[in-house]
């Protein structure tokens, strides 16, 4: 996910994309856990996308304010 994907989103679908994202990082440290885990560095880029998507969020809410 680029920053750019990020920039046209409202702060609610920002929300709604970053829920998403952990709900899918805890999945894979399940499979992790259970060792079923096929892609390892997909953890490492959920957590990177994760990251931009607080960012973006807070720069919307200090833009706001």
């Amino acid at each position: 996910m680029k920053i750019a994907e990020l920039k046209d989103l409202t702060l609610t679908e920002l929300a709604a994309k970053g829920r998403d994202l952990r709900q899918e990082m805890f999945n894979l440290r399940l499979q992790q856990a259970s060792s079923q885990l096929e892609k390892p560095a997909r953890l490492r880029s959920l957590r990177r996308d994760i990251a931009r998507i607080e960012t973006r969020m807070s720069q919307l809410r200090n833009k706001a304010a």
